[in-house]
C-alpha cells in the first residue's frame, strides 16, 4: 500500500470515528450504548462512496486484521471479568434463573432455524447466541437508578455473570466448528484432541505457575503490567488459532488467566483494566463494529425482516418466559420478573462476534449475518428504553427490596 493510500485510509478513518462521536453523544442521551453508533454509522456509510472504499480489496487486508485486534481486546475485557471463584458462591436462586433464563431462549432459538430449513448444528449454534446477557448495557442503568444493592440487581447481575460460561462454550464451539469445517475430519480431530490438551496444559501452568513468576519480574507500575498482558493475550491468541480452537479462545482464556494478577496488584490492576476497557471501547472494539456494519446488507434486511424479527422475538420472549417461570414457585414477584427479563435481554458483543465469525468462514450467509447482527442490536436499544420505563414506573417498590450483598460491580460487552 503506496503513502498516499495509506493517508487516504487514516482520513476516512478519522470520518468514521468523528461521525460515530457525534452519534454516540446522541445515543448516550437516550442511554443507548455510544458503541453501537460505530455500528450505525458503519451500516450507513456502506452505500456511500466512503464504503466502497473501505470495502475495496486493498483496504481489506488492514481493515479485517484491525477488526480481529477488536475481537482480541473486547473478549480478552470479557475474560478479565471472569471470577471462577465467584461463581462458585452465588446462590441457588441465581442459578436457577440463569438455568431458565437461558434454556427457554435456546430452545426457541433453535426452534426458529429448524422451521425455516437450517441444519442441526448452525440451529444449535444461531440458539445459543440468543442466552448470553450484555452486562455492560444495563449494569450502568442498574448503577444510576440505585438499584445494584436490590433484589434486582443482585439477579441481573449474578445471571449475567454465571452466562459468561455459555458465552466461552459458544464462541469454542464456534471457532471448532471453523477449524474443521475445510479439513479431513479424522486427521483434524487427532489434531484438535492434541492441540486442546496441549493447550489446556499450558493454560494450567500458567494459572499456576508462569504468570505469578512473570508479574513479579518487574516493578508494580501500569505500563509493566499492560505489557505482560500483551503478552499473555497474543501468547493464547495465536497458541489457539494454531491449534484449531481459534484466537477468539484463547482470548477469553488470556483475560481469565490474568484475573488474578489484576486482583492481587490492587490500584495497578484497576487502573490497567480501566486503560484496556477504554482502548476496547474507545479505539479497538469500534474498528471491530465498524467491520461489521460495513458487511451487513441492510438492502437484504429490508427485503427480507422476519428472520431478525423472529430472532430477536425468540430471544426476548424466552428470557422473559424464563424468568417468569421463576414467579410461580415464589422466588421473585412479577414486577421484579419483568424488570429482570428485561435486563437480562440485552444481547451485543458475543451475538455479534459469533455472527461475524461464521460469516467470514462462510458458513452462514449475508442474509442471516445480517439479521443476526441486526437481532443484537435492537436488543441494545429497546433493552435501555424498555428498563428505564420499568425503573420510573416501580422504582420505589424495587429500591425497597433489598438482597444480599451483590457480586463486583465490573460489567463487559457479552
Amino acid at each position: 500500500m503506496t503513502e498516499f493510500r495509506v493517508g487516504e485510509l487514516l482520513l476516512d478513518l478519522a470520518l468514521l470515528f468523528a461521525f460515530t462521536y457525534l452519534l454516540a453523544g446522541l445515543l448516550e442521551r437516550k442511554r443507548i450504548p455510544g458503541i453501537l453508533a460505530a455500528l450505525f454509522v458503519a451500516m450507513a456509510v456502506r452505500y456511500v462512496p466512503l464504503g466502497e472504499r473501505l470495502l475495496s480489496i486493498e483496504f481489506h487486508v488492514p481493515l479485517s486484521f484491525l477488526a480481529d485486534l477488536g475481537v482480541l481486546f473486547l473478549l480478552f475485557f470479557i475474560g478479565l471479568q471472569i471470577d471462577l471463584k465467584e461463581m462458585r458462591e452465588q446462590s441457588g436462586d441465581i442459578v436457577w434463573l440463569t438455568v431458565l433464563n437461558t434454556t427457554v431462549p435456546f430452545l426457541m432459538g433453535m426452534a426458529v432455524m429448524l422451521v425455516l430449513g437450517y441444519g442441526w448444528l448452525l440451529a444449535f449454534v444461531v440458539g445459543l447466541t440468543r442466552t448470553p446477557t450484555a452486562e455492560a448495557v444495563i449494569v450502568p442503568i442498574l448503577d444510576e437508578f440505585k438499584l445494584i444493592r436490590t433484589r434486582v440487581g443482585e439477579f441481573i447481575i449474578g445471571a449475567g455473570v454465571l452466562d459468561d460460561v455459555i458465552e466461552v462454550f459458544l464462541v469454542a464451539l464456534v471457532s471448532v466448528w471453523i477449524g474443521e469445517k475445510a479439513g479431513d475430519v479424522g486427521g483434524g480431530v487427532t489434531g484438535l484432541v492434541v492441540g486442546v490438551l496441549a493447550f489446556i496444559l499450558l493454560a494450567w501452568l500458567s494459572y499456576r505457575w508462569l504468570i505469578g513468576l512473570l508479574a513479579h519480574w518487574l516493578p508494580r507500575r501500569p505500563r509493566n503490567l499492560v505489557l505482560l498482558s500483551m503478552f499473555i493475550l497474543f501468547a493464547f491468541g495465536g497458541l489457539s488459532e494454531c491449534s484449531s480452537l481459534g484466537m477468539v479462545v484463547g482470548a477469553i482464556t488470556a483475560g481469565v488467566l490474568m484475573r488474578p494478577t489484576f486482583n492481587t496488584m490492587g490500584v495497578v490492576g484497576e487502573q490497567v483494566m480501566q486503560t484496556i476497557q477504554s482502548v476496547s471501547y474507545g479505539f479497538l472494539g469500534l474498528l471491530f463494529f465498524f467491520w461489521v456494519g460495513l458487511n451487513a446488507d441492510l438492502e437484504g434486511l429490508f427485503r427480507g425482516p422476519a428472520l431478525a424479527v423472529l430472532l430477536y422475538l425468540a430471544g426476548t420472549i424466552g428470557k422473559l418466559v424464563g424468568v417468569f417461570l421463576m414467579v410461580p414457585i415464589r422466588k421473585i414477584t412479577v414486577r421484579e420478573a419483568w424488570t429482570i427479563g428485561i435486563g437480562l435481554d440485552a444481547r451485543l458483543t458475543t451475538e455479534i462476534i459469533v455472527a461475524q465469525l461464521l460469516f467470514d468462514a462462510k458458513l452462514i450467509d449475508g442474509h442471516l449475518f445480517t439479521a443476526l447482527v441486526s437481532a443484537a442490536s435492537f436488543t441494545a436499544i429497546t433493552v435501555p428504553l424498555g428498563f428505564t420505563f420499568l425503573v420510573r414506573s416501580w422504582g420505589e417498590q424495587l429500591r425497597t427490596s433489598h438482597g444480599r450483598p451483590q457480586p463486583r460491580e465490573v460489567p463487559h460487552a457479552g
